[in-house]
């Protein structure tokens, strides 16, 4: 959202986004009061405008068709994404079968799957695992999507080392730190919970989990919300304790008026639930950090 926002404060609208900045109703209706135009594809982007590629994102295709048409880019992938993509061109370039645990068609294993399409399949979960073929089970390695859950990843990582013993791990954890954290909180507190509201948007992978990981942790029901109006106040029936938590990319505005529409139906008492403590930044993209240095350089002298 930062990328985009920068993006419009530098070039002016409009500025194109491909594909949803990340899977949030809010974050994207409220881009677009600014100026930002989002498209699905490359092609949708008028030649030499500016574009943003979402924090899921882009296979070197994608990359390519953009330097086609002479767009000027702007790669807001998830660092966490990033690692990724490079650990699939390495294994790639080492001849390894790669194994992608992740969900059919969403962006960011389409884009991961992009850096190396010969040596890749995608594993849609433990159910998927029968389907697998690799050239040499001596040779074979699982990397995953950054936004699945630590616990579906590894019961389809259980899976495939039954099927392929020598299966290697990438070399650190690829699930998203906010994500594993947010599951962890859930976990904690889903059990002295009556309900659970999850505040994040239905094509949110990680917003959807939670709803999950609630129900499996023990809360009697669980629901999935974009905003507080969206809350059925037949839900809060019989209920007296609410848990609330959001996905990985919402604002946290969104949980605060959950949270007081909550406090003005008779919970007004909040207990915060912390797995860990969340203090890492990304920096912006470079592109961005070149322009920004060079609008503050100094002209005194000219």
């Amino acid at each position: 959202m930062i990328a985009v926002e920068k993006a419009l404060e530098i070039h002016g609208a409009p500025v194109y986004v491909r594909k949803q900045i990340v899977h949030n109703k809010h974050v994207v209706a409220t881009l677009e009061r600014r100026g930002a135009v989002f498209v699905e594809e490359t092609e949708e982007v008028p030649e030499g405008a500016v574009v943003v590629f979402s924090a899921h994102g882009v296979s070197p295709a994608v990359h390519e068709q953009a330097a086609q048409r002479s767009l000027r880019t702007i790669d807001a992938t998830c660092p966490l994404v990033t690692k990724v993509h490079k650990e699939a061109q390495r294994f790639a370039k080492d001849d390894y079968d790669i194994l992608l645990i992740g969900h059919r068609g969403h962006e960011e294993v389409e884009g991961t799957m992009g850096e190396a399409p010969t040596h890749t399949q995608l594993v849609d979960g433990p159910d998927d695992v029968a389907n697998v073929q690799v050239r040499d089970p001596e040779k074979v390695v699982w990397l995953s999507q950054t936004t699945l859950s630590v616990d579906e990843t590894l019961a389809t990582v259980d899976q495939l080392k039954m099927r392929f013993p020598g299966l290697q791990s990438p070399p650190s954890d690829d699930i998203c730190y906010a994500t594993q954290n947010r599951q962890q909180a859930v976990k904690q507190m889903a059990g002295e919970c009556d309900l659970v509201l999850v505040v994040g948007s239905t094509n949110s992978s990680n917003s959807v989990r939670l709803v999950e990981v609630a129900l499996e942790a023990g809360a009697r029901a669980s629901y999935l919300v974009d905003y507080a109006a969206e809350v059925d106040e037949a839900w809060l029936e019989g209920v007296q304790t609410v848990g609330v938590t959001s996905g990985a990319s919402v604002p946290e505005v969104l949980v605060s008026e959950l949270l007081d529409w909550l406090g003005q139906r008779g919970y007004p008492d909040v207990e915060t639930v912390k797995a860990a403590e969340e203090r890492l930044v990304f920096a912006l993209p470079h592109e961005l950090k070149q322009r920004r240095e060079a609008l503050t350089v100094d002209t005194s002298a000219e």
